[in-house]
């Protein structure tokens, strides 16, 4: 019997091989509606928290769609690796230095602004119509995300792939969070919450 451990990588390596797959091209052009899905669907307050992410290898590229949320006035802010269990978000502000953060990917330096995220955009490799989702098997956001819980925040969870990364079934694992909304190039899918 296959371990939820090991059906998670097999997913995600079959998920991940899609993904590398699409068309480069095709990608950024995905990455620009998806961006103009967010300006359409996704609210934000004045000053609202949102991380977003670098993008990595063949990921969507994020980057259109945080100027999107930024132009509706959020605060920007991006992660960044301090261990192998831990990452901050730290802001993301015009003209502020990039340094590289880990995984490949760059983010504010160390003297930007530590914040909480209100709005948290998160990266997957793949997720089913439950709004579960596979990570990339280090368990960052979970624990992220599980410490906002501890400090009484609850920030809006917004996984970010493309349709292709979608699987029929994510093995369910006790410390898994559940993202209630997927936006996709289909558009912004909603999961009706666990009861």
């Amino acid at each position: 019997m296959t371990s939820p451990k090991d059906l998670k990588k097999t997913l995600r390596n079959q998920a991940l091989g899609r993904r590398d797959a699409l068309d480069p091209f095709w990608r950024v052009e995905a990455a620009l509606e998806m961006a103009e899905t967010a300006r359409d669907r996704i609210t934000v307050e004045p000053a609202q928290i949102v991380s977003g992410f670098w993008p990595m290898r063949s990921e969507v590229d994020v980057r259109p769609l945080m100027f999107a949320l930024r132009e509706k006035g959020a605060r920007l802010c991006l992660p960044a690796i301090l261990n192998k269990t831990t990452i901050v978000f730290r802001e993301l502000v015009r003209g502020a230095p990039m340094i590289d953060v880990g995984f490949g990917t760059v983010g504010p330096h160390e003297e930007a602004e530590v914040l909480d995220p209100q709005m948290m955009l998160v990266p997957l490799a793949a997720f089913d119509a439950r709004g579960h989702r596979i990570g990339y098997g280090a368990g960052y956001y979970d624990r992220a995300i599980a410490r906002l819980a501890d400090k009484g925040q609850q920030p809006r969870l917004i996984g970010i792939a493309f349709d292709c990364q979608e699987v029929a079934l994510v093995p369910d694992e006790p410390h898994d969070v559940i993202i209630p909304e997927i936006l996709t190039e289909s558009g912004l899918r909603r999961f009706a919450p666990k009861l």
